[in-house]
């Protein structure tokens, strides 16, 4: 277990472009995951369960469900000193909002001046994963490092997309921090692999501390911690990476591989959807020891019924939350989260169905994600005809995903 004296950060002001129509009206740590989840449940849970149980949540745009969210479902023990609380941009230097990832700790400097822990974490709020953080918050005592990366091994030509991990021949000393390079350095031993920083960063207090101040003092800087405060610590050789592959989870199974997904983008948001769709799902929810912890609404057990002729309920290979009715309609390798209704005769197929979305008799929706409170009326189809679904204004992806807003109109 790691030492008692370590806050943990997690960093959850990011508007979430790429994810629009989703981030229309809400955070990206905010976005439902997986059914009953929000993105930044992944985060909190990875801690909360590695026991690191101080934690505060930097928000910034759009905070108002996440911040909900996080007030009424962490709850922690006050008696142990332990808590999750959001902490909303207060503009404590000056009349100005975050200007990124390093800045925002640096404005929220009050928060490590109060508890004085030895070590802090930061973390991302918005990845798909398991972690273990009391094994890298070890290596990095145990090491003597400024600040510890965790890093996950790509094939080199996907690391072109990523902030990049360059360690000498100790496998463990970061030599260099390339953000998204055209030719990334690989891996002593494994040339045809790259290290991509997972966003994730255990920080002695003091050198994070100095880091920021002097981040916070160059006027050319973006603040930002991936590129610009660990780039610094690099040069101080004070940077050391941790190998997420070397992370065991207690009740893995063992054929589950490690998974760790960035679901900054509508695609891959979708695709890490399909993968725990699968029949042996690259991301396993089904770990009562480490479970990814949230709010699940008081509703009624799903339902499937009418078993007649072409009018059955059934779902195959996918994920059906609570309060779900299938009603006499097909659904196949779908998420379905709470209170979604698929009526008779209609077709769902390869789809993420957010809370509330009604499906009407005989409509058809895939290659989808329906965000929360969509209607789709009798006989219409989306995601079928894409240029279809682009004239009457829903976004589609880059891989040909149909994306349909928050209440958003669906018409034939």
């Amino acid at each position: 277990m790691p030492d008692p004296n370590i806050l943990g950060i997690v960093l959850a002001g990011g508007a979430g472009t790429r994810l629009s129509p989703l981030t229309a009206d809400r955070a990206k740590p905010a976005v439902p995951f997986g059914g009953l989840y929000r993105l930044i449940d992944f985060a909190l849970s990875n801690l909360a369960n590695g026991g690191v149980r101080k934690i505060c949540v930097l928000t910034q745009y759009k905070s108002h469900s996440l911040d909900r969210h996080i007030s009424t479902t962490w709850r922690m023990s006050a008696l142990l000193g332990n808590y999750v609380t959001p902490v909303p941009a207060q503009q404590r230097l000056g009349p100005q909002w975050y200007t990124g990832s390093a800045d925002a700790i640096y404005q929220s400097m009050n928060l490590i001046n109060d508890e004085k822990p030895d070590h802090v974490i930061v973390f991302g709020a918005d990845h798909v994963y398991r972690m273990d953080p009391s094994q890298m918050i070890e290596q990095h005592i145990a090491h003597g490092a400024g600040v510890t990366v965790a890093s996950i091994p790509v094939p080199r030509e996907e690391a072109t997309e990523f902030g990049v991990v360059g360690v000498g021949r100790d496998g463990r000393t970061v030599q260099v921090f390339l953000e998204k390079p055209a030719d990334p350095p690989g891996i002593p031993g494994s040339p045809h692999l790259s290290y991509a920083s997972m966003g994730n960063y255990v920080f002695d207090t003091n050198v994070l501390v100095d880091a920021l101040r002097k981040d916070a003092a160059d006027d050319s800087s973006r603040h930002d911690m991936g590129g610009n405060i660990i780039p610094m610590l690099v040069r101080d050789g004070s940077a050391q990476a941790y190998d997420f592959l070397s992370n065991r989870i207690p009740g893995a199974r063992e054929d589950d591989v490690p998974y760790w997904r960035d679901v900054g983008t509508l695609d891959s948001y979708f695709e890490a959807h399909m993968d725990l769709c699968a029949i042996q799902p690259l991301f396993n929810l089904y770990n009562d020891r480490w479970p990814i912890l949230t709010y699940v609404p008081s509703l009624p057990p799903a339902k499937f019924v009418h078993e007649s002729g072409d009018r059955v309920g059934r779902a195959v290979n996918s994920l059906v939350s609570n309060g779900v009715i299938v009603s006499g309609g097909l659904v196949r390798e779908s998420v379905l989260s709470p209170g979604v209704r698929i009526n008779s005769w209609a077709s769902v197929e390869r789809s993420v169905i957010l809370h509330n979305t009604k499906i009407g008799r005989y409509a058809v929706v895939r290659n989808a994600i329906l965000d929360k409170n969509v209607e789709v009326p009798e006989g219409v189809m989306v995601g079928v005809d894409k240029a279809h679904d682009r004239a009457r204004g829903f976004v589609v992806s880059a891989s040909g995903v149909t994306v349909v807003g928050k209440g958003q109109a669906v018409t034939p």
